[in-house]
């Protein structure tokens, strides 16, 4: 799957945001509760590592996703050096608040009016980092937006007389290395709607779910067993909504964005794409083809 991805102001973003790095004391990494692997973006993980900051992974849609899965990851992350790690839903600002607590705790020297905590936040587009900094701030200051890629300049923001959040814009890297990741983040909506193909990603999205979640799609479209592959399950969605065209053809189009729209809003269910054991096979099978 071609995924382009890397246009010219994510280039000025990398470099501001290498540059903002040495002036803060945390670093907050927004990522996808449903796809927490995925929507890790390694250049702030080699920025981070380079600057050897503190790393706080906040996991949000968390109301979206699997709570097992979720637990998994949050286990995980909290096992790496210099990381820590919480889940929350953005849209809920008491949970948004523990934010701020964890930040304390990674930079216990920082934290008072001549010695403020800085903090930097990050993230891939559309993760739901300005929903969080709004909540922080009891106040909409963030452009908030359902596509990916609103916020376009790094913005310093007081959030008390001893916090400074710096907000940058959504920021992806220049080239997939494994093609579920592109696949994961096209159909969690971190990915332009120009630079990926509908029916591509609600296919690669169906047999993720048939594999982890074939009751939810049992419930939410009167499949039967066994649920069908390929177009054909696009085709019995397009039936039973009725998306026929002219030449009594079916919409598979209107279908699988039908379908990926189902899945974003938690229509079908509470659903991860991933868990720490499926990603690590994942990435295992992706080395493998590529050194045979």
């Amino acid at each position: 799957m071609s995924i382009q991805w890397y246009p010219g102001h994510m280039t000025s973003a990398k470099k501001k945001a290498e540059e903002a790095m040495e002036f803060n004391d945390v670093i907050i990494e927004v990522l996808d509760a449903r796809i927490p692997g995925s929507s890790i973006n390694p250049l702030i993980e080699s920025i981070r590592s380079a600057r050897q900051r503190p790393h706080l992974k906040v996991l949000n849609k968390a109301d979206l996703a699997d709570s097992k899965v979720t637990e998994q990851w949050i286990s995980y992350f909290n096992s790496q050096p210099k990381i820590n790690a919480i889940s929350l839903s953005a849209k809920k600002t008491s949970d948004v608040k523990q934010i701020l607590l964890h930040c304390e705790k990674l930079a216990p020297h920082r934290g008072t009016n001549v010695k403020p905590l800085r903090m930097l936040i990050m993230g891939v587009p559309n993760v739901g980092k300005s929903t969080i900094i709004n909540a922080l701030k009891n106040k909409r200051i963030a452009k908030v937006g359902n596509v990916p890629a609103v916020t376009k300049m790094q913005q310093r923001i007081e959030i008390n007389n001893s916090m400074i959040l710096t907000d940058t814009p959504g920021m992806m890297w220049p080239k997939i290395t494994n093609e579920l990741d592109g696949l994961f983040l096209a159909a969690s909506h971190s990915i332009g709607i120009n630079a990926y193909d509908e029916i591509e990603t609600a296919l690669a999205l169906s047999d993720t779910l048939k594999e982890k979640y074939p009751e939810l799609l049992v419930n939410q479209y009167s499949f039967k067993s066994p649920i069908p592959s390929d177009e054909d399950f696009l085709r019995h969605i397009a039936s039973s909504r009725n998306f026929v065209m002219k030449g009594k053809k079916f919409d598979l189009l209107k279908a699988a964005i039908t379908f990926i729209n189902d899945y974003r809003s938690g229509v079908i269910g509470k659903i991860s794409l991933e868990s720490p054991s499926s990603r690590k096979l994942m990435l295992e099978t992706s080395n493998q083809l590529k050194a045979s």
